[in-house]
């Protein structure tokens, strides 16, 4: 697998209309410990589920840098941001009683700190997992290849 790297751009958010396709943008946070990679999932506020942080475009930001917000509001996690993506996965999310297709780009977040105070404390459950273990706890069959696949020595 390559990992390409391109510069991105700031985005300049116009008007985000509710129909056809949107996108996300998902932070992969991912540690080492005694030589194992640590993938965190968080749990998502309404259905629980395992997931990674991740959140919609932001106005005058990069995607690995709303990325990389997330990390911080969702899960209190720090570090340094890639900007090659990791992968893409796709899900339906739930808008209004009706699936809305989604487009996530992961970005990887090498995670130095993680805080104690950060703005979505208590309402997710966080935990690191083997990459092994956090692929079969996600729901989105890509994710679970982007996770299980991710090998953090092939990133520039």
């Amino acid at each position: 697998m390559q990992i390409v790297s391109v510069k991105q751009e700031k985005l300049e958010l116009g008007d985000r209309s509710k129909d056809g396709v949107s996108t996300q943008f998902a932070a992969l946070c991912y540690r080492a410990r005694k030589d194992k990679v640590e993938v965190l999932l968080i749990t998502s506020r309404r259905t629980k589920r395992w997931i990674l942080p991740k959140g919609w475009p932001m106005d005058g930001m990069t995607p690995a840098k709303a990325a990389e917000t997330e990390a911080f509001e969702e899960a209190g996690a720090t570090g340094k941001m890639k900007n090659s993506c990791s992968g893409i996965y796709s899900y339906s999310k739930e808008v209004d009683n009706m699936g809305r297709p989604v487009i996530v780009a992961v970005f990887p977040l090498k995670v130095k700190k993680m805080l104690k105070d950060f703005p979505e404390k208590g309402q997710r459950t966080l935990k690191w997992f083997s990459r092994k273990k956090a692929a079969t706890l996600v729901y989105e069959p890509e994710l679970q290849q982007i996770i299980k696949n991710f090998d953090p020595s092939l990133l520039s």
